[in-house]
């Protein structure tokens, strides 16, 4: 029987206490089995500070008031739960024909928890005399500092305490004089006091919090009790933001699964580590403000006491960190990661909006953008899923990913390897994100992979492709090629520099922080690109925030008012004016279209040129090693050499004499460069690769065929050690041999007639070829009524991008496109089987 099973047949009467007259537990063999179960449970949650003793059971939550079951049974009366009871032990023998107990006032204002009872101890007069009163300890409670303020101050003071918030335990009265001077100094903790249960006849009931004004609330709450708590927690103690204490509350809660309201104490060590500070710290911190609940209980409030006071001491301001989040990693204190609080908020709210139609993600959105929700809500990986297809359309294979409400670690695991895998084929830098860290929720790390992929989706139409009017911000002299070879930012700056140009504005923009942040430039922007909705008014008002809204009140006019909010505006953050200008440019791009004579200028074979695909792949694949600098252009980012000597010192560690190299980047001498590049041919040729003709100048000028060629015979070199590795037996893996191991697996492991001869042979095309070689690799993981027979392009297409997602989901790194696979381009249909061959080999899919 489960506990909630329990108390519900144990709960059914009018009275407090569950145990009557007609219904004694020892008269019941079930009954009195049960109470024994639930009191094992509870005392063997240990260890505590005697190894002799167990850990006290728990306090009732708040929502146990009005039933029992949560305290140490007096002989008669009603059973004291909540603050007012230590440990979690029926008293079976109640004896509801004695005298009413009385309760007695104690100088000690929470006693401490009795030793370990026997299962069904009977009440003493002196267990009697250590348990304090409801009443009792209420007033204590209302007589410690930190439950002391002004009832006129903050928004907490209608506030009801749920569990995580339970009222903060009171010291001794000798105690508070002893310390006087010490809480005096601790003024501002002093906030509104928190209601606490009146006690009826029959009953605790708890007071209705106050609802929180429309003003207030924000556009996307989707959990307001979480959001309600961590503000009034956070108006209580300064020197947490709101979103901080929602971290620490989804802590205790991930700490605490059966809802106790508090942790133990041995479950401080990461807590406090998040918050920057040792556990002794803590506990000494906790142990001298008395703090502590039912002996070596910790409250969320009392965690945020005993931090605040550490934070104090060192003299921290509780506004050092306005507008940031700043978490510890869970195992240093040295380890700090700082999150800005716009930018958590405006991604937020972009998901929401973004993902708010989608059928899968139901009643999990809207996310409240005020609290740390999003980083509890992204662990499963369906929502950071879905914002890669919002962004890059078709990347992922919806069909492959678990959709459950509740999700076992392995299905999350999946979801997350399908995420990791296929934000690397997008374009993100993920070198140090693994599945188990977003399963984490290790805050930064997912905050970083969320912005990265928001803003591949904002510029992905920044493109020649979909706007081939960008033509005309070509400068004097300079080739669309060159022109098409300018980052994302310059193309947007540009564009912005033109129409302030067109508008005869005397100014223009550099960057997206400082040249805008006075809201001049965005004023004369959106009066060029809507005159019918903007004007220049803004330009007369004074105050920047004032002037801020005005500029973002016409956005709204636009339709475009996202990212940006007044106070980020003014302040100049770089990334929310980026994807701010971003937005705009697809909205509102604002150029004339191009006449036929100036189409003809345009070369066609910036749209179709040979090798377009490949190179994608192959930058790619240079990035997912942890390259240095990124690789956005394949053909001028390898200029200097430095990049393909580092993917060869990953292929071909030692090989590379570092001392013959021109170091550090970016290298700018010519001379160097070929240097460099003269380098890597001959580590090439020293690896036999197949080099004929192909110099280092080839490579520094960008020659794209020769450079495609060396970096192909790379990535495959990669492949080959890799499985040479996972042999075991050292000998050199040809691609034969990858073949030989398809058609193996195919034909027994997974049963299939499906084969090959080559990586072009045309059979591949219809995907079904690889869909068996990974139903082989992992049996089942193939839905085979999800697969066509491929005879039409987009049946093909459909088993191809099938396969991609489900080689991702089982943990491969792939590069390779629906599009690669359906034309049998062999290259990259050998890049995936060999990553195929490598992963199982691995034993990582444990067969």
């Amino acid at each position: 029987m489960s506990r909630q099973q329990f108390r519900a047949v144990t709960t059914d009467h009018d009275d407090d206490d569950w145990r009557t007259d007609e219904q004694e537990p020892d008269d019941s063999p079930d009954r009195k089995a049960a109470i024994s179960a639930n009191l094992n449970k509870k005392l063997q949650r240990g260890p505590v500070a005697n190894p002799v003793l167990t850990k006290p059971a728990p306090q009732a939550s708040f929502a146990e008031y009005a039933h029992g079951g949560g305290g140490y049974a007096p002989a008669s009366g009603p059973l004291p739960t909540g603050p007012g009871a230590f440990g979690g032990v029926f008293q079976p023998h109640h004896a509801v024909s004695a005298a009413p107990f009385s309760y007695t006032a104690s100088a000690v204002a929470n006693p401490p928890p009795p030793p370990k009872p026997a299962k069904f101890q009977v009440s003493t007069a002196a267990q009697q005399s250590n348990n304090a009163s409801v009443e009792t300890v209420a007033q204590s409670i209302s007589n410690n500092p930190f439950m002391m303020g002004n009832t006129n101050t903050s928004a907490a003071a209608n506030y009801a305490a749920p569990a995580y918030a339970a009222p903060l335990k009171a010291t001794t009265s000798g105690a508070t004089n002893t310390n006087s001077a010490f809480f005096n100094a601790r003024a501002s903790f002093q906030a509104s006091s928190i209601q606490l249960p009146k006690r009826t006849s029959n009953a605790f009931v708890m007071p209705t919090p106050a609802p929180v004004p429309l003003s207030q609330q924000s556009s996307f709450v989707s959990d307001p009790e979480l959001a309600n708590t961590s503000a009034a927690l956070a108006a209580k103690f300064p020197h947490f933001s709101t979103s901080e204490v929602s971290t620490f509350h989804r802590i205790f809660a991930d700490l605490d699964p059966e809802v106790h309201g508090w942790i133990h104490q041995s479950d401080l060590a990461s807590v406090s580590n998040k918050a920057g500070e040792s556990a002794p710290s803590v506990i000494e911190k906790l142990t001298r403000l008395g703090l502590f609940v039912s002996g070596d209980g910790v409250t969320l409030e009392a965690f945020l006491a005993a931090v605040s006071e550490l934070r104090r001491d060192k003299g921290i301001s509780a506004t050092a960190n306005k507008g940031k989040i700043v978490l510890h990693g869970s195992t240093s204190e040295n380890t700090t990661h700082t999150i800005n609080e716009d930018e958590k908020q405006s991604f937020v709210e972009h998901i929401n909006q973004a993902l708010a139609s989608d059928r899968d993600l139901g009643a999990r959105l809207p996310i409240d953008s005020t609290t740390m929700q999003i980083f509890a809500e992204v662990k499963d990986g369906l929502i950071l899923a879905k914002l890669i297809n919002d962004s890059v359309p078709n990347t992922i294979d919806e069909r492959v990913l678990n959709v459950g409400k509740k999700q076992n670690a392995f299905q999350m695991t999946e979801n997350n390897n399908v995420v990791v895998n296929s934000a690397k084929a997008i374009g993100c830098s993920v070198v140090n994100i693994g599945a188990q860290d977003l399963i984490e929720g290790r805050e930064h790390l997912a905050l970083g992979l969320i912005w990265q992929i928001i803003k591949i989706g904002l510029q992905a139409r920044v493109d020649i492709k979909y706007h081939p009017e960008l033509f005309r911000l070509l400068e004097d002299g300079e080739s669309l090629e060159q022109f098409l070879k300018l980052p994302v930012e310059q193309i947007l700056l540009r564009w912005f520099n033109y129409h302030l140009k067109k508008a005869g504005w005397h100014r223009k923009v550099n960057n997206f922080s400082g040249d805008v942040k006075d809201g001049e430039n965005y004023t004369v922007l959106l009066a060029q690109l809507a005159p019918h909705l903007c004007d220049r008014s803004p330009l007369q008002t004074r105050d920047l925030l004032h002037r801020a809204e005005q500029v973002l009140s016409n956005s709204a006019r636009m339709n475009c008012r996202k990212y940006l909010n007044p106070k980020t505006l003014v302040e100049g953050n770089a990334k929310l004016n980026f994807a701010f200008v971003a937005n705009l440019f697809n909205n509102w791009p604002g150029l004339e279209k191009l006449s036929d004579a100036e189409k003809a200028e345009l070369d066609d074979s910036l749209f179709n040129s040979e090798g377009t695909r490949e190179a994608r792949a192959f930058a790619l694949w240079l990035n997912s090693l942890g390259v240095d600098p990124f690789v956005n252009n394949l053909f001028d980012d390898l200029q200097d050499g430095l990049v393909l000597l580092q993917a060869i010192d990953k292929v071909r560690p030692g090989l590379i004499d570092w001392r013959k190299v021109n170091k550090p980047g970016p290298i700018t001498s010519r001379f160097k460069q070929v240097e460099n590049t003269n380098y890597v041919l001959a580590l090439g040729k020293e690896i036999k690769f197949s080099l004929v003709g192909v110099q280092g100048s080839d490579i520094t000028d960008g020659v794209k065929n020769l450079t495609l060629g060396f970096v192909w015979q790379l990535m495959r070199e990669h492949i080959i050690q890799t499985l040479k590795s996972l042999s075991g037996r050292g000998h050199e893996i040809s691609e034969s041999d990858i073949i030989a191991w398809a058609n193996n697996t195919v034909k027994v492991r997974a049963g299939k007639s499906t084969s090959i001869s080559q990586f072009k042979d045309p059979g591949l095309a219809n995907g079904v070829f690889l869909l068996d070689l990974l139903n082989g690799i992992q049996k089942g993981v193939v839905d085979y009524s999800m697969v066509g027979p491929g005879r039409t392009e987009e049946d093909a297409l459909l088993n191809a991008k099938y396969a991609i997602s489900i080689a991702r989901k089982l943990g491969a790194t792939i590069f390779v496109l629906p599009e690669d696979i359906v034309e049998v381009k062999p290259k990259m249909i050998l890049t995936f089987v060999g990553t195929l061959m490598a992963l199982d080999k691995s034993g990582v899919l444990n067969h």
